[in-house]
């Protein structure tokens, strides 16, 4: 039995990895969809697909989750919502339930015939990844909310001189702007 899970993972933090495994213990495989894969580089999403997936192999491995357990797939968005499940469908191994917080993917999977269930959340005002895009900007303690191999990822990225180079170029567009 398999599941799907997708989130932008912007980035990867320990309410993600609770997440997954407490999905890994009502099914066998989970199918992490890496959302708007073709995002990178600005406030709301600083990292690559790439990166994003290497922060959750590395983390998952750190906390002792099989890779014969998950398929890490990145999704890029479409531009029509009522092909997003076939896009889906299309990129990944079969599965049989969703596990959302989105009200959009839950609505678009319920309309296709699925299963959707929506995951409990851990702490999230903690475990969010625009907290730990803010602690990071503004040097706060971001370290606590992520797995160690991801605080080493965004450090051998220099992922955070990107997000405070970026916090500059968007309040400089903002003020062109005007």
């Amino acid at each position: 039995m398999r599941g799907l899970l997708v989130g932008r993972m912007q980035p990867v933090h320990e309410g993600h990895l609770q997440v997954i495994k407490s999905i890994l213990e009502d099914v066998d495989e989970v199918i992490i969809g890496i959302g708007s894969a073709q995002l990178s580089h600005t406030l709301k999403d600083p990292f690559t697909a790439g990166e994003r997936v290497m922060m959750l192999t590395k983390a998952l491995s750190e906390n002792g989750i099989s890779a014969s357990k998950y398929y890490i797939i990145p999704v890029q968005d479409v531009a029509c919502n009522s092909i997003w499940v076939a896009h889906i469908r299309m990129l990944t191994p079969p599965f049989k339930y969703i596990y959302s917080g989105n009200s959009l993917v839950q609505r678009l999977f319920l309309e296709a015939g699925y299963e959707v269930t929506e995951p409990p959340l851990f702490n999230r005002e903690n475990y969010s990844g625009t907290e730990v895009r803010k602690r990071i900007l503004n040097n706060g303690d971001w370290e606590s909310l992520v797995p160690k191999s991801v605080a080493d990822v965004i450090r051998e990225i220099d992922g955070i001189s990107r997000i405070k180079d970026l916090s500059k170029k968007e309040v400089s567009e903002i003020a062109n702007d005007f």
